[in-house]
């Protein structure tokens, strides 16, 4: 595989991500890099809206609508209908919202079942939703994933799940897992964090209850840019959890009292970043068009060609790759164990090579096909392989921990 002939229908969108032509950017999974027009669109949202409408911008730009404007982009990519994506907040806030949603809808059932190796935001959610609520009312079983494999749920309201683990790479099977929870009647709650605009989740064909996500990582709308929130039609008659005049009914006649809005809309609490959501906006507006099976297809050519280039050196062939090999289990990431990680990859940075590390000695190489390439691989495994075998990871600047990691 060449870059030449390499997926060359995204060559004009690879061309517009802002990359310095010194890095090689293998960390998508944790934060996208800017594409012009998130630029662009963010300029003139300050100097033209912002700048010369003011407040009128709220009816002349349309900014009240961003959250459910953003979320139908977001829906597509998904595999949900329009109107059942909010983009808004942050995903710790909606997995709050959506697994108290769930409890609402499944009472009289009290028990929430995470994944013990889970993101720690989401299991920290699920946590301090049990303690506000109480033992009474909501309890969290956090299990290893093949003991959920085989677990009745009977008396499981939901399952919170992440549809690929954000330190393996491995990517859960969302058809059985889904199927096989509301067999036993529980609703289910996939984190796609780690997925959204690389796999196709077909949220709407699976028949998944809830979702979450972000879009600063493969969807590249920004650092902090805002989260989304997918609750399927048939659900949206739940409550908030935080109702906030955004989600009423009627939000201009400031009602002492709330009322709902019909729909995706009642999942809304406060007033949004405007210059947030029209960078992530902009940013996912570069995937219309683009069919997310081609993406899916780029990104395992990519990691298959990783995984082989890693396996013709000499001096990394032996390395512990966590990520499994099947495609249907695999993410949009490779990682590797090893035991000097953290200053393995701080060299690696020095040398332009992005990727992050994960304690307590993963380093994660993400693979982004609306702008990496073959030849991206070529110089990180040689960067990689060069660094092992000069040890220069020992040098001292190399061991001094960041805040970020």
């Amino acid at each position: 595989m060449t870059s030449t002939d390499f997926a060359p229908a995204l060559a004009d969108i690879r061309a517009g991500f802002e990359i310095p032509p010194d890095k090689v950017y293998l960390d998508g999974n944790s934060l996208g890099p800017l594409h012009r027009h998130a630029r662009e669109k963010t300029l003139s949202v300050l100097q033209d809206e912002w700048g010369d409408d003011l407040i009128a911008g709220w009816n002349k730009h349309d900014w009240i609508n961003l959250p459910l404007t953003v979320g139908n982009q977001v829906a597509r990519l998904v595999g949900a209908n329009p109107g059942e994506v909010l983009c808004c907040d942050n995903l710790s806030i909606n997995l709050f919202k959506a697994l108290a949603a769930a409890l609402q809808l499944n009472t009289p059932r009290t028990r929430i079942v995470t994944e013990a190796t889970h993101f720690p935001t989401d299991n920290y959610i699920a946590e301090g939703l049990a303690q506000l609520l109480g033992p009474g009312t909501c309890r969290v079983d956090a299990l290893p994933l093949a003991e959920i494999e085989q677990l009745d749920f009977s008396d499981v309201a939901v399952l919170s799940l992440a549809h690929v683990d954000f330190r393996t790479g491995h990517r859960r099977n969302l058809p059985a897992l889904t199927q096989r929870a509301q067999s036993g009647g529980a609703l289910v709650l996939w984190d796609l964090a780690h997925s959204a605009g690389v796999i196709d989740t077909a949220l709407s064909e699976n028949n998944v209850d809830l979702a979450v996500g972000c879009t600063y990582k493969f969807l590249n709308g920004g650092p902090g840019s805002p989260g989304f929130l997918y609750v399927a039609q048939r659900h949206q008659h739940a409550g908030n959890v935080i109702p906030g005049w955004m989600g009423h009914a009627d939000r201009f006649a400031f009602e002492a009292s709330y009322r709902p809005a019909q729909g995706i809309g009642r999942f809304l609490t406060g007033t949004q970043s405007v210059i947030a959501l029209a960078a992530a906006g902009a940013a996912l507006s570069v995937l219309d068009g683009i069919d997310i099976g081609t993406l899916r297809e780029c990104s395992l050519r990519l990691s298959d060609a990783f995984l082989a280039a890693l396996g013709d050196h000499p001096t990394t062939a032996g390395i512990e790759c966590l990520t499994p090999t099947p495609h249907s289990d695999r993410g949009s990431q490779i990682s590797l164990r090893l035991p000097e990680g953290y200053p393995i990859s701080q060299a690696l940075i020095e040398r332009g090579v992005i990727v992050d590390f994960r304690e307590p000695d993963i380093v994660r190489f993400g693979f982004a096909p609306l702008y990496n390439q073959p030849t991206d691989i070529d110089q990180a495994v040689a960067a990689l392989a060069d660094i092992i075998e000069t040890r220069c990871y020992e040098a001292s600047r190399f061991n001094q921990r960041n805040t970020v990691t």
